[in-house]
């Protein structure tokens, strides 16, 4: 089993549209806009909270996908293994996770723009109930590089408030 990992920074927004501006301003690409609801679940026999793993269940527009992450790998980014796949019917998915005894921990809804910069992804995360937040991710092998090319990106773009907690965290264990 071959592991990837999603390398990635989150940065406190005050001017999303200043922010943007400058994105587009390096040559980033426009990919698209989606509103995504999470749905964060609870191993039955272990605590996610403790492990500092997680289990989401999102809906991407008309879409559905599942995701494991494990726990954070690196003490400056949020570098950590990653598995994802597209899944079918939302509320069969969630029904079939609640089935096998995991419960719901919490719920995260966003409008999320989306731009494409080199090997980078760069999203504009409306959170609601916690305010506008900047991702930085690269998806690959966790290096040095990788992770001083993410915080060179923040810097170019203005942005020097970083969070390592998730979303989910933030929301809920704050």
């Amino acid at each position: 089993m071959s592991d990837k990992l999603e390398i990635e920074i989150k940065c406190y927004c005050d001017s999303p549209g200043e922010i943007e501006s400058r994105i587009k301003s390096t040559g980033a690409e426009y990919v698209e806009t989606r509103s995504e609801s999470d749905v964060y679940f609870n191993h039955p026999a272990r605590d996610f909270a403790l492990t500092d793993e997680a289990l989401r269940l999102r809906r991407v527009n008309d879409g559905c996908k599942i995701t494991y992450k494990g726990p954070k790998l690196s003490k400056t980014t949020k570098a950590r293994v990653e598995h994802e796949t597209t899944a079918g019917d939302f509320d069969e998915i969630r029904n079939i996770i609640l089935s096998l005894g995991f419960v719901e921990s919490g719920v995260i809804e966003k409008e999320r723009k989306i731009y494409s910069l080199g090997e980078s992804e760069i999203s504009i995360d409306d959170v609601k109930g916690l305010g506008v937040f900047v991702e930085i991710e690269i998806i690959g092998e966790l290096k040095e590089e990788i992770e001083k090319e993410l915080f060179d990106t923040a810097a170019k773009l203005g942005l020097t408030k970083f969070e390592r907690r998730s979303y989910l965290e933030l929301k809920y264990f704050s």
